[in-house]
């Protein structure tokens, strides 16, 4: 077993759940939300294959982080980030009445949660030498 996690296999995990959540939804009218609206009544098979996918991989993605980081942590790493976003606020830099600069915020947020949940069990072997692991019962 290669016991080598370093700063690319976090940016790797990051670059994915951001993927994850955009090609989702994003503002710029290209997501698969858009792509369901745009023939909504009428769903193409293409476009329940990609659904199926998305389902899969948010599945994925959740319940690793939860796994990773307990529901404590998720709280505690959805606090830090909403900080720092009314920081951002608080010196004018982000203007609250935009929506589709919130909406950016709200999906860079939720794709760094994701990105750091999924590495949380890695970073914190290097860092204290312990391992994560599943409880097994027989």
């Amino acid at each position: 077993m290669d016991d080598k996690f370093n700063l690319i296999d976090v940016l790797w995990r990051l670059v994915f759940a951001m993927a994850l959540v955009l090609l989702t939804f994003n503002p710029t009218g290209h997501s698969y939300y858009h792509m369901l609206a745009d023939g909504f009544p009428s769903v193409r098979p293409a476009e329940v294959i990609a659904g199926l996918a998305l389902v899969m991989a948010w599945l994925f993605f959740v319940r690793s982080t939860l796994a990773a980081i307990g529901t404590l942590g998720l709280g505690l790493m959805l606090a830090f980030f909403a900080s720092v976003v009314w920081w951002v606020v608080s010196k004018g830099w982000l203007d609250v009445t935009d929506r589709r600069a919130m909406a950016w915020v709200v999906l860079i947020v939720v794709g760094l949660v994701l990105g750091v949940g999924m590495s949380w069990s890695h970073v914190r072997r290097r860092l204290s030498g312990q391992a994560a692991v599943d409880r097994v019962d027989a």
